[in-house]
């Protein structure tokens, strides 16, 4: 049950736009619907959730649940939405402005994964990859989810590059990529491996590489009076 307790509401854009024309009860019944599906399919995959499975921990009726969501495929694909909202949400909560912004929200991404005992992996890169191969319509929303968050992490860096802390030379935008990318191989091999070393060591690295690339107030004054 644990797991389940992750899973809050999350009224961000996209979660608005789905439940645009709907009573506030009906937006309401929605959104327990959506989170009782992200919660079965982050404990046991989108094969297994069962629309059964889903009206029994929200409390709905099956004409409830189809009037909100004609099959598991629309379901699915707001619990990717769902699930995208929630991370860009945190993602932009964090300060990734400065190695400090950097480090701590590594420090925060760590003690998650701890805390769910390295179980489940990245709750949208897991139900992207499940998703990516039989879903074109989902893969698609999946790419853009990623998109979203990648921006998120883009923009603290390009935050650093506009005060001067990153070199010129530095291109924030494929920066962003990696670090998306080192995240989620790091908790593909923590999932596998139980231990989050591995997400410690993926993570550590790219922000040593950042710090490699910012700019000293000495070199700083250099470039400006050259």
């Amino acid at each position: 049950m644990e797991s389940r307790t992750r899973y809050r509401i999350s009224m961000t854009t996209t979660a608005a736009t789905a439940s645009a024309g709907l009573t506030r009860r009906g937006a309401r019944t929605r959104d327990r619907i959506v989170a009782a599906a992200a919660a079965a399919v982050f404990d046991h995959g989108v094969p297994a959730t069962t629309i059964e499975e889903v009206k029994a921990v929200a409390k709905v009726s099956s004409s409830q649940m189809y009037h909100y969501f004609p099959d598991k495929d629309a379901l699915i694909r707001a619990v990717l939405a769902y699930q995208a909202d929630t991370i860009v949400r945190h993602q932009q909560m964090s300060a990734l402005d400065s190695l400090e912004g950097l480090r701590a929200w590594r420090d925060m991404v760590v003690m998650v994964e701890r805390g769910r005992q390295c179980r489940g992996g990245c709750p949208l890169g897991s139900l992207a990859s499940q998703l990516a191969e039989i879903d074109p319509r989902a893969r698609a929303d999946a790419a853009d989810s990623f998109g979203r968050w990648e921006a998120a992490i883009r923009d603290g860096l390009r935050a650093m590059q506009a005060r001067g802390h990153l070199g010129a030379a530095v291109n924030p935008d494929d920066l962003a990529v990696a670090v998306l990318a080192a995240l989620q191989g790091g908790l593909l091999l923590a999932q596998i491996q139980r231990n989050t070393k591995p997400l410690e060591t993926a993570l550590d690295t790219m922000i040593s590489h950042i710090e490699l690339l910012t700019v000293h107030p000495g070199q700083a004054a250099r470039e400006s009076s050259s």
